[in-house]
């Protein structure tokens, strides 16, 4: 059997690569993880901000109200909530983390939700949460390798 590399995801990304994905100043970045607080960055021992998919994926949100529709921020605020309680109306998926967890980081997760609306900021938001659900997934992975290890 040919040896197959495994696709290196990253798990941080730093202020300067999230600032250049969506082409914007390190200082835009800053502001935004500020004003919106579904955007927790981590931080390292240097005190450098270290963001998550999850969180670029707020930020693509956020990007795509302010930027592109021309919202204020105020407004974006205001539009992120009411996303925040629409996906909190939406069923949760309930997933057996231990039986799921290969075909999880074989693929992307493939997960049916029943009420998904057509609107791109929805379906966004949607792809956070199961980004985040995926990340999540991935840390417990890793932490019970090293249980093994040990």
């Amino acid at each position: 059997m040919p040896y197959k590399e495994k696709e290196i995801e990253k798990i941080f990304y730093s202020i300067g690569e999230v600032a250049k994905m969506f082409d914007v100043n390190t200082s835009h970045i800053r502001f935004w993880s500020k004003q919106f607080d579904v955007i927790k960055p981590a931080t390292n021992k240097k005190g450098n901000r270290m963001f998550t998919i999850g969180d670029i994926e707020n930020f693509r949100v956020i990007y795509h109200l302010v930027k592109e529709k021309g919202f204020t921020l105020k407004g974006a605020k205001v539009e992120m909530n009411g996303l925040k309680k629409k996906m909190k109306l939406a069923p949760e998926p309930k997933m057996d983390v231990i039986e799921s967890s290969e075909s999880v980081f074989a693929s992307e997760p493939q997960i049916d939700i029943a009420p998904v609306h057509n609107d791109l900021v929805d379906k966004i938001a949607l792809k956070n949460s199961l980004g985040k659900l995926r990340s999540s997934l991935l840390q417990l992975s890793n932490e019970i390798e090293k249980i093994d290890v040990a």
